[in-house]
């Protein structure tokens, strides 16, 4: 019966965070895009400083071994940035020569590292929810509801930044539910080799951690000095600002009820 709690938790987790994510996302105008991005940057860094990085520092042998960790990672997704732009120079026009396509979407390259690193977060998830539900069925549910409820606003990010980098609507939402099936995954592993798989959760939250912080600042904000304006800056720090405080309200909600 565990093993069905936690593959229906998972399944659930899932699904649910991603429909309504995608019920809030996708509702957007294509023209509001540009200005939602500096939301999503808000729910990444949100993520990452006030979720990720905690649990990660937590979790880690040493602070100075998931230091490495998050530094490695910066450099893994800066390198496979590198090779996406390798790809695109050779199969279409480069980038660099093509300024007002350029403009207008990136590629695919933002929404690739999201999803690499939305990956290993929501494996993380599973095995959470894996862990909680060998303790109590009861501390299972809590936790499933918890991680449920943290996922909606960065998933609504995910998807402003998959479409922001030219993805269309149905393949960002195919795109994020086959992330989503690594909480699956994570959920049966945890529950078949739990104590094989919890020396890795550190490592893998700061991998994910290190995805969130690269896409923000090496690939959006830059994007947002494009609009230097008062206005639009102005703009900008409060959707940012408001992207921070979702994951913060979330986050203090979950916890108080937990």
């Amino acid at each position: 019966m565990t093993l069905v709690w936690i593959t229906a938790a998972t399944v659930a987790g899932g699904v649910l965070s991603v429909v309504a994510a995608a019920a809030l996302a996708l509702s957007a105008r294509i023209s509001w895009i540009p200005i939602l991005i500096s939301y999503a940057v808000g729910t990444l860094l949100g993520a990452v400083f006030l979720e990720l990085l905690p649990q990660a520092f937590e979790r880690a042998e040493s602070l100075e071994s998931m230091a490495l960790t998050i530094l490695a990672g910066i450099l893994l997704f800066f390198v496979l940035e590198k090779l996406v732009l390798w790809r695109h120079c050779h199969v279409e026009q480069c980038e660099a020569h093509d300024p007002p396509l350029a403009a207008h979407h990136d590629h695919g390259r933002s929404g690739m590292m999201i999803i690499i690193g939305d990956t290993f977060h929501n494996f993380v998830d599973g095995v959470l929810i894996a862990a909680a539900f060998l303790a109590s069925t009861e501390l299972g549910i809590v936790t499933a509801v918890a991680i449920i409820a943290h996922e909606i606003p960065q998933e609504v990010g995910d998807f402003l930044i998959l479409l922001h980098s030219g993805y269309s609507k149905s393949r960002a939402l195919l795109l994020n539910m086959l992330s989503s099936a690594a909480m699956v995954a994570g959920g049966a592993i945890g529950y078949l080799a739990l104590q094989d798989v919890q020396h890795w959760i550190a490592s893998l939250l700061g991998l994910a951690a290190a995805s969130m912080l690269y896409v923000s600042v090496a690939d959006l904000i830059p994007g947002l000095h494009k609009r230097p304006e008062l206005q639009a800056t102005l703009q900008q720090v409060v959707l940012i600002v408001l992207g921070v405080l979702t994951i913060w309200l979330v986050g203090e909600l979950t916890h108080r009820h937990a």
